[in-house]
């Protein structure tokens, strides 16, 4: 096993905090959120955020992400619940699991 993670996962990691940083995150759960300057000031929220991804986040035996699509839309679904006190329409409750900080 290697002591790296895999450059699949890396760049699922990337592609996550660049739609995250640039507030695209999720769209259209979204959509019309504005999420950025919140989370700016309270860096714990966003650490959860990074958490619900990383929990959801699905690796096969390379270690490359199988689910990314997925685990994005559950971390949208966490940011939206924190914005407006509800999961985005059609998008299940957050599990306690899937916001567990390790």
């Amino acid at each position: 096993m290697t002591s790296h993670i895999s450059h699949g996962a890396s760049g699922a990691l990337r592609r996550f905090a660049g739609h995250l940083a640039r507030g695209s995150l999720g769209h259209p759960a979204l959509e019309g959120i504005d999420y950025w300057d919140e989370l700016r000031e309270s860096p714990s929220q966003m650490e959860i955020c990074l958490a619900v991804f990383t929990n959801v986040l699905e690796l096969d035996e390379r270690g490359d992400p199988v689910n990314e699509k997925h685990a994005e839309r559950r971390a949208a679904a966490w940011l939206h619940l924190y914005r407006t006190g509800k999961v985005p329409p059609g998008q299940p409750d957050l599990e306690p699991w899937e916001c567990l900080l390790h």
